[in-house]
């Protein structure tokens, strides 16, 4: 049967911000699925071609939903996505998943006791270079996998600051807000990680959030790593930059911004550059070294997302972001602040067990 005999998924978008109104308009071009409802305490009844209302509760309670896509205020979305789920429709929540890790264990527990269908919006893992790259891993295409960089630099405007004034104070910085998209790429192309380190600075700007963050990374493969991010240098690398998925980013073709080193060959990504040397002669540092590039078929992070939910939304697929997985993402990206404040070593599976141990203490 295919995806064309089958009704479309009518979904409920709660947040009409930025964020929302991108869903909407990814929705309203996916033929696999229908805008149903919008839930926003700002917007206006006109402002859509279909039912609005004030609240979420409202919208669920009016019926005719098969799923929600939650993309309201980050401290709002545990409870919304714990409701939507206790109404039985699927649930598309934009990440983080939670305000802190032990936020996110609530969620955890609530999808296994609703046994609910919830896939957390870490949007670029449905890039199809990101497809590929953690195939050619698993697939051994590169050896065995013994070491991956990865760079983000970018330099925001003033106004990032002035005119959001939160973006500039405790909770904010670059770690929260940029590098937990990497961290979560690095967990999904390397796996867990065991232990990190990280250095951080604020002297390019002197506010209260780092602008400058290194981490070092111990993966529990055996994998070492390393990545650098700034919101304060200009720079041609980073995701933003090497993909054309946000049009506000300069586009740099053959861009990278991580680099995969196996035993038998390298891979950058999302460029999908695979270096290795000439098989006719001794594999070595001596050996003549080529460039190929992997192949891929183009696709877009967030259409290949929504086709993804539309299928979980039908029961067709298990999430490729859980609840779990994102929880863990998340508890990451404490302890990579954590290192960076006290400048120790983090033993990430430690952390989360305190941190799990204090939120039900």
């Amino acid at each position: 049967m295919t995806a064309s005999a089958f009704p479309p998924v009518r979904i409920g978008m709660v947040g009409a911000g930025f964020m929302g109104h991108q869903h909407i308009d990814f929705i309203q071009a996916a033929p696999g699925a229908e805008l149903a409802a919008v839930a926003d305490p700002v917007a206006t009844a006109d402002s859509f071609d279909c039912p609005w209302y004030a609240t979420t509760s409202d919208m669920l309670r009016a019926g005719d939903l098969d799923a929600v896509i939650i993309a309201n205020p980050n401290a709002l979305h545990v409870d919304t996505a714990v409701e939507c789920l206790e109404a039985g429709v699927a649930v598309l929540l934009e990440k983080p998943v939670a305000v802190d890790y032990a936020e996110s264990r609530r969620l955890v527990d609530a999808v296994a006791r609703l046994e609910g269908r919830l896939l957390v919006g870490h949007h670029r893992r449905h890039h199809p270079a990101v497809a590929r790259a953690r195939a050619a891993i698993e697939g051994g295409e590169l050896g065995q996998l013994v070491a991956v960089s990865g760079l983000w630099s970018a330099r925001k405007e003033d106004e990032y600051f002035t005119d959001i004034p939160w973006h500039s104070r405790k909770g904010a910085g670059v770690t929260l807000i940029n590098v937990v998209h990497d961290l979560d790429l690095l967990r999904h192309l390397c796996g867990e990680v065991a232990e990190v380190q990280a250095m951080q600075s604020s002297h390019a700007r002197g506010l209260e959030v780092e602008d400058t963050i290194t981490l070092n990374l111990r993966f529990e493969s055996g994998v070492v790593g390393s990545f650098l991010a700034s919101d304060a240098g200009v720079s041609p690398w980073g995701w933003d930059q090497a993909t054309e998925e946000t049009l506000a980013f300069p586009f740099v073709p053959d861009g990278v911004a991580y680099r995969l080193v196996g035993t038998d060959a390298a891979l950058s990504v999302p460029n999908l550059a695979k270096y290795a040397y000439d098989r006719a002669v001794p594999a070595n540092w001596h050996s003549p070294l080529s460039r190929t590039y992997l192949p891929v078929a183009p696709r877009g992070s967030f259409h290949a997302q929504l086709d993804h939910f539309i299928e979980v939304a039908r029961g067709a697929a298990q999430s490729l972001v859980s609840a779990e997985d994102a929880s863990r993402t998340l508890a990451l990206v404490e302890a990579a602040a954590l290192a960076a404040r006290t400048g120790q070593t983090v033993d990430v599976a430690r952390f989360r067990a305190d941190s799990q141990g204090s939120a039900e203490s």
